[in-house]
């Protein structure tokens, strides 16, 4: 490459979005995730769902989120209304997402999977963050996050 030029990287063209909701479970370093083609109420609510049917029964679920618009709609406060017998809320103070211990399991994530790689598709870090993901769960990985560890 002659010195003075930019190389040039090619694009998809389009942004193109893959969302994961998750939570982590600070006792057992294990992390429920659901991709969703949207963040909105009517996935967040299936995300709830699939917590209160992974978790065992008799684990109270204390939710620690952010102040983004879906955890606060209508249909959000009407789920937790219904399932207030599994899961407890708690919201964070405006702008503290950093205080979210999922936070720092992202971190983890995106460090693993995503930094210093050039991937041909969308589709390929996908599947690369879905390994990542299982991996998380495996408790002798050595990628295995942490939270007690890395605090």
């Amino acid at each position: 490459m002659k010195r003075g030029t930019q190389k040039r990287i090619p694009t998809p063209g389009q942004p193109q979005w893959h969302h994961l909701l998750g939570a982590y479970n600070f006792v057992s370093d294990e992390v429920i995730a659901m991709p969703a083609e949207a963040k909105d109420s009517d996935n967040f609510i299936a995300f709830l769902d699939l917590l209160v049917h992974q978790v065992p029964a008799e684990l109270p679920i204390l939710l620690v989120m952010d102040n983004a618009s879906y955890h606060h709609s209508q249909a959000t406060y009407a789920a937790f209304a219904l399932l207030e017998h599994r899961i407890r809320p708690l919201f964070l103070p405006a702008y503290c997402s950093t205080l979210n211990p999922i936070e720092r399991f992202w971190l983890h994530l995106k460090g693993l999977a995503i930094a210093n790689t050039l991937y041909p598709a969308i589709s390929a870090l996908v599947d690369t963050v879905l390994i990542h993901l299982g991996n998380q769960n495996d408790p002798c990985h050595p990628d295995r996050f942490s939270l007690c560890k890395n605090l």
